[in-house]
């Protein structure tokens, strides 16, 4: 029988532990997130289960197995790939605790790319919310239900979903300097541009990707000075998808 541990399948590390890896590994197909491995899947459509777009590390195997240890839940994960079409992966225009800058969707009328849907029961719903800082008031991220009047999402049998649950960036996402949203390039790249194109961020992370990272892991108030910093510096403009945000909790 193949191996399909994550460890062999090259999809084990989190970004979580290895920050400047985000968003992490994703697979190449759909399959079934069980324990530490990626098994095949048997269906695309879990009608019991909540349909959540992924667009950062929630994609990770990895990630989601570190996200689903911590609070003890053992339950396998339905991650499917799916054709999705008006949305792009933009920067999150906050700093995050865990030492990278994360990614937030982004309405794009037209935009095709392949993206993964997670299938989630009620326990793992709620671990990841808490992971996103879902229903805190105080969190970066707001649960929206993207429906398919604005968002495509068509699976390999061609199915096409009434929409899905995404974790929308309270504070906005940032812009490529012609404000309009910039595309995520992944942890390395996007950390060494933000830190050439700002003195004052150097000043708080210092001058290399490395050296943001530990910084950040270190000081939860140094990332909220970021955050701040990012609004200062007018580098933050909105996702277009607000109106989709819930006004209380998710």
């Amino acid at each position: 029988m193949d191996d399909r541990s994550l460890e062999t399948l090259g999809l084990a590390d989190a970004p979580r532990d290895h920050p400047l890896l985000y968003p992490g590994a994703w697979p190449a197909d759909s399959g079934l997130l069980d324990g530490d491995s990626l098994l095949p899947l048997d269906r695309l459509v879990h009608d019991d289960r909540a349909p959540v777009l992924a667009v950062g590390s929630n994609a990770c195997p990895g990630q989601l197995r570190r996200k689903m240890d911590a609070f003890g839940i053992v339950s396998p994960l339905p991650m499917v790939k799916a054709r999705v079409t008006g949305i792009e992966v933009g920067v999150s225009a906050h700093v995050s605790r865990l030492g990278y800058v994360s990614a937030s969707p982004f309405h794009a009328p037209g935009h095709l790319r392949e993206l993964f849907v997670i299938w989630l029961d009620d326990e793992q719903l709620a671990v990841i919310d808490a992971s996103e800082g879902v229903p805190r008031p105080d969190g970066n991220y707001g649960r929206a239900w993207l429906p398919a009047s604005d968002v495509r999402i068509e699976l390999a049998d061609g199915t096409t979903l009434p929409g899905a649950f995404s974790y929308v960036n309270r504070h906005g996402v940032l812009h490529d300097g012609t404000e309009a949203p910039r595309t995520h390039p992944g942890q390395r790249p996007l950390i060494t541009e933000l830190l050439l194109g700002s003195a004052r961020l150097r000043q708080l992370f210092g001058v290399t990707p490395e050296e943001f990272c530990a910084r950040a892991r270190a000081d939860a108030g140094l990332c909220e000075r970021g955050t701040l910093l990012f609004a200062a510096e007018k580098l933050v403009t909105t996702s277009g998808l607000e109106a989709y945000l819930p006004a209380g909790p998710a």
